[in-house]
């Protein structure tokens, strides 16, 4: 029998990242669109548009996984609320599927990522796992004994929305909150403390890009640290602070085995993970701090995608 394959799409607050999946989980044919301020009929037919190029590359699929950037009622299947895209209130699956006339599979974008990483990637074996997904927003997803916990209705997990300081910057896209993880540790986080060293710092490395008109944001800051500039490190040890307090919160709560940090704002890698490490062990409790391993996602930012993926092909009952 020949094997399945389907199409895992991962739709993030800023782009979309798809691919045509086996049940090996290799990768046969990637697409990839960025959103440019669409609205809902514009943001589906994106969608639409990049699941048929990935189609066409392989007509045999079966079914579509999406990962999307939402808090889901389960009973439903709506996205209730999403503070990047335009999709409050949206039947999502339905909508999708009948443009495509294929099986839709829709989860959380952070859902699908944390069980790609806890089947196949960085905390394979582990029955306790905890992700977070660092990009435009951080999204958050656990797995408890070894399942995927969704809440009462669907719309746990929203890790990144904890508040780390009640009087902190305001969050982002409709979010009503102040100090969110998501509001001083994500991608777009990392970019705006940049902004501000090259304010201070003009003539520093990103002090010098602002002033050529570079835009500055955490993909530019992440660059610039790796080449060794100090002040772009800098910035990555104090988001890194940040979201150690962050996972501080999350180690005490769930005592988990594995917290995985993905998403394409986690390019840091150590200079963002070491200072977050430090952090959890000053300030979470015995015996959870003890355990725990904070690794970079085995993926990177394709979990998001491939969970997708493996949720379709377990529709399908393949994976």
């Amino acid at each position: 029998m020949r094997p399945r394959r389907v199409i895992g799409v991962d739709a993030g607050g800023t782009k979309l990242l798809g691919g045509v999946v086996g049940e090996d989980l290799v990768v046969h044919h990637r697409v990839h669109r960025l959103w440019r301020g669409e609205d809902l009929s514009g943001l589906l037919g994106t969608m639409v548009e990049a699941v048929e190029e990935a189609r066409r590359a392989s007509p045999e699929v079966e079914a579509v996984g999406f990962g999307i950037p939402s808090l889901m009622d389960s009973r439903s299947g709506q996205s209730v609320t999403s503070v990047h895209l335009p999709l409050d209130g949206v039947p999502f699956g339905d909508l999708m599927s009948e443009r495509l006339d294929l099986p839709v599979v829709v989860e959380n974008d952070a859902n699908g990522a944390v069980l790609a990483e806890q089947r196949y990637g960085a905390a394979r074996g582990a029955s306790d796992v905890v992700l977070l997904t660092l990009g435009t927003g951080i999204g958050g997803g656990i797995v408890l004994g070894g399942e995927l916990y969704r809440g009462s209705v669907g719309a746990a997990a929203e890790l990144g929305h904890m508040v780390v300081d009640m009087n902190g910057p305001l969050c982002q896209g409709s979010c009503p909150n102040r100090g969110c993880l998501e509001a001083v540790a994500s991608g777009t986080a990392i970019g705006r403390e940049g902004a501000e060293v090259a304010r201070r710092d003009p003539d520093s490395a990103l002090g010098r890009a602002a002033l050529q008109g570079v835009a500055m944001t955490g993909a530019l800051v992440t660059e610039l640290a790796h080449d060794g500039d100090g002040g772009a490190r800098g910035v990555l040890t104090l988001v890194g602070e940040r979201l150690g307090v962050g996972i501080a919160n999350l180690v005490n709560i769930f005592n988990p085995e594995v917290v995985v940090v993905g998403g394409g704002a986690a390019a840091g890698g150590e200079m963002l993970l070491e200072p977050a490490r430090r952090v959890v062990a000053e300030r979470a409790l015995r015996p959870s701090r003890d355990v725990v391993r904070i690794v970079s996602a085995r993926f990177g930012p394709e979990s998001g995608m491939l969970g997708s993926a493996a949720l379709a092909l377990d529709a399908l009952g393949g994976a």
